[in-house]
């Protein structure tokens, strides 16, 4: 996501300089401030953050609001409409298409199933997977969604959020105990978030399910916040394992982000 500074430029330039059309621009950076804002905003909190005159804001977000991308709320601030919902759900299973052959590659590569999550909202949604091939393997239903704290993709996922953001999904989501090793407090978790800053991945070590363990790391730069992981029993994936896995998994998803942040299709 550009800085701020980087946008209210992007936002000001000409069009003919970008090769764009340049309201089009700015209305897709508005909408991304919004996102950023936490989905409910002000006009003026708009232009501070965009260096765009208050008349161009109000222009631009009425004709998002006449197409249902945004509503104007009750108290005269602005939120992302529920026409955003279809357009997010069908980039999420494109995203998940183009993940495919990447995660392909992981399971032939560690033997293990290889899967794809996001954070959508205070849940984990998992969006792709490819089996392994031993006849014991672990099994994801794509679209199924979990709590971040129990799992492999959670940690990953939240390894960067600000201690006090990840305080507040817990008291929303709560910590339920999914087995005996799931971690129940928040200051255990954020424990466990430091370890995965450390050392570059993340553990669920038994904490979803008894009997199996996962690796996983984020997709750095996604343009959504995604994680690759692989999983299977744990004794397979061993300590032994892990150093063998986790280099693949970082290499996976490097060249993953690369693919998403391209304007052609991933893997060309």
């Amino acid at each position: 996501m550009p800085t701020p500074s980087a946008s209210s430029t992007d936002a000001a330039k000409p069009a003919a300089a970008s090769g764009g059309v340049q309201s089009l621009e700015r209305a897709f950076d508005l909408l991304e401030r919004m996102a950023d804002a936490g989905g409910e905003v002000g006009l003026s909190e708009l232009s501070v953050s965009s260096g765009l005159p208050l008349p161009t804001i109000h222009r631009l977000m009425r004709t998002l609001v006449v197409c249902g991308y945004v509503r104007q709320q009750p108290n005269r601030r602005y939120a992302l409409g529920p026409r955003l919902i279809r357009l997010g759900e069908s980039a999420s299973r494109l995203l998940g298409t183009w993940a495919r052959p990447y995660l392909a590659r992981l399971v032939e590569e560690t033997g293990e199933t290889a899967n794809m999550a996001l954070l959508d909202g205070d849940e984990i949604v998992y969006v792709a997977q490819v089996p392994s091939k031993h006849s014991m393997r672990m099994f994801t239903e794509v679209g199924r969604r979990v709590l971040p704290h129990s799992t492999g993709v959670g940690k990953a996922l939240l390894a960067n959020v600000p201690p006090d953001e990840v305080r507040s999904l817990l008291a929303r989501t709560g910590m339920p105990a999914a087995t005996e090793k799931t971690i129940t407090t928040a200051d255990g978790f954020l424990t466990a978030l430091e370890d995965v800053r450390r050392l570059g991945y993340a553990v669920d070590d038994n904490e979803q399910e008894i009997g199996v363990r996962c690796l996983a790391v984020s997709v750095p730069n996604s343009p959504t916040s995604a994680a690759i992981s692989i999983s299977g029993p744990a004794g397979r994936v061993t300590d032994e394992a892990t150093e063998k896995i986790v280099p693949i998994l970082k290499q996976v998803a490097a060249e993953l982000s690369v693919a998403l942040a391209s304007s052609g299709s991933p893997g060309h």
